[in-house]
């Protein structure tokens, strides 16, 4: 008895030993800045003078200011559109290179490359791409088009990127879950004459809907929280057509030093994503397949 309680104690000291870390790195570096963020959203503070207390001022002048709005209304047309070519586009490649068409092994190379890719390059190459005088997208065209510099095709240039990144990765998720669907499936399709199309839409799409759904959620959870691309690429410009949530925060406590006002916009933020993944999650049993 004595031997089975000096084991277990034994276990429990190498499980702690091995779980700390992480333990330690999640309290110091989430929950402690997260608490610490949620009482600075009640308070003025430009990193240098002392910490005031503002009440509800800061929440008052977010949703008083006509420009967050708009900057609101920027994240949910870059997170939706983003959302939504970021799952079909990879689904609809995953399909084709799962039939083992010649090269498969390759395209998959190749689309996933951008994912690994370090967005500081990705920027500069895009940027390049999009130049309006030597850019390589407008010879192709053989348009004029300032991409980066005109309010109406600033955010669809970033939308591209963004969706253009996340295609290797999302292709990866839709083909392993490919690889669980039992081809036999497929074949009684082929046998009662279902087409492509059918076969896509009625089998396909079906048993990959749990997977589908799981992809849809981060990646709108991931295009809520872009900050990287519009940094590099736009800076929230022309005329703020690119800005978004997370920006805005970097603008209003790194810029503008307003960091109680930053704070409330991630916790605005926060509550946006929250509600959003909670409805998604409401709607699964009318989405997903199987699903209880």
């Amino acid at each position: 008895m004595k031997l089975c309680h000096a084991i277990f104690n034994r276990e429990n000291y190498a499980a702690w030993l091995f779980i700390l870390p992480a333990l330690a790195g999640t309290f110091v570096f989430i929950i402690i800045p997260v608490i610490c963020s949620f009482g600075l959203s009640f308070c003025n503070w430009d990193l240098i003078n002392p910490i005031e207390f503002a009440g509800f001022d800061n929440y008052r002048e977010i949703f008083t200011e006509p420009l967050f709005y708009k900057i609101f209304l920027n994240t949910i047309v870059f997170a939706v559109s983003t959302s939504v070519f970021g799952v079909i586009i990879p689904l609809i490649l995953a399909v084709i290179l799962n039939d083992k068409i010649r090269g498969s092994e390759f395209y998959k190379t190749a689309y996933f490359l951008p994912f690994i890719t370090p967005m500081i390059v990705i920027g500069v190459v895009w940027q390049w791409i999009f130049d309006p005088n030597i850019g390589i997208l407008n010879n192709l065209l053989q348009i004029h088009i300032n991409w980066l510099y005109d309010t109406r095709f600033a955010m669809p240039a970033l939308i591209i990127v963004s969706v253009w990144k996340l295609i290797g990765y999302n292709m990866i998720i839709f083909l392993s879950s490919l690889s669980t669907i039992n081809q036999s499936m497929f074949e009684a399709a082929k046998i009662d004459g279902a087409g492509t199309f059918q076969t896509f839409k009625n089998v396909t799409v079906p048993l990959m809907s749990p997977t589908i759904f799981f992809v849809v959620i981060i990646t709108a959870i991931s295009s809520f929280q872009i900050f990287d691309l519009i940094y590099l690429m736009t800076q929230g410009g022309p005329l703020d057509s690119t800005n978004v949530l997370v920006y805005a925060i970097y603008k209003n406590a790194f810029e503008y030093f307003n960091v109680g006002k930053a704070s409330a916009i991630a916790y605005v933020l926060f509550v946006v994503i929250l509600v959003l993944t909670l409805i998604q999650w409401n709607l699964r049993k009318k989405l997903v397949y199987i699903e209880e």
